[in-house]
């Protein structure tokens, strides 16, 4: 199955823009050794002229990470909704899949892994209960705990929705080069490593 993305950023003057000028651009970027300048230089650009001299690095920096959130989030939302998936509900499900056989959770432990409130949690489980793709049970040892656990259809869904999701951050990699993940891929480990210790 092909994954289908789509960047909205793109204006019309970028689409009818000529390979030849399109080209000539790239020549250029490469020459200088340098990326075409985006939204976050020319903010940062407007804050320098108005005299602020701090370093504005974090700033370029976490004002790229937000806007690529945005993107992700829109590319992932199209991706899921092909399979009948809302927000957050391709999350729940994969995580109970790998949580290997018998695919059962506690809701708190599906909250702490995703990051959400009990309140978020409770309202995807109702969606995807009313759906039939997972099921929650009374604890026969705790009638006061409660299982989630995928539904046959569930687990039928999920592991055909996991090839088209994993297609789909694939291409939303693919403006980073092969030798430049790696390295990435440990700067954000280490960064995150400070909110989230081992």
């Amino acid at each position: 199955m092909t994954a289908k993305t789509t960047f909205t950023h793109m204006s019309p003057a970028d689409t009818n823009a000529s390979s030849a000028d399109k080209d000539q651009a790239a020549s250029n970027t490469k020459a200088d050794g340098l990326e075409s300048e985006d939204g976050l230089d020319s903010i940062v650009g407007q804050w320098q002229q108005q005299g602020v001299t701090d370093d504005l690095i974090p700033m370029a920096v976490l004002g790229r990470i937000a806007r690529l959130t945005k993107y992700i989030e829109v590319v992932l939302l199209q991706c899921h909704a092909e399979f009948g998936l809302g927000q957050g509900e391709f999350d729940v499900l994969a995580t109970l899949r790998r949580s290997g056989e018998p695919f059962t959770l506690s809701p708190s432990q599906l909250y702490q892994s995703m990051m959400l409130s009990s309140g978020a949690m409770t309202s995807r489980l109702d969606r995807l209960e009313n759906k039939g793709l997972i099921e929650r049970a009374h604890s026969k040892e705790d009638r006061r705990a409660v299982h989630v656990s995928l539904t046959a259809e569930g687990k039928a869904l999920i592991d055909k929705a996991l090839p088209q999701h994993i297609q789909c951050q694939s291409a939303l990699l693919a403006g980073v080069s092969v030798e430049d993940r790696p390295m990435l891929l440990q700067i954000l480990k280490s960064w995150l490593n400070q909110f989230e210790p081992q």
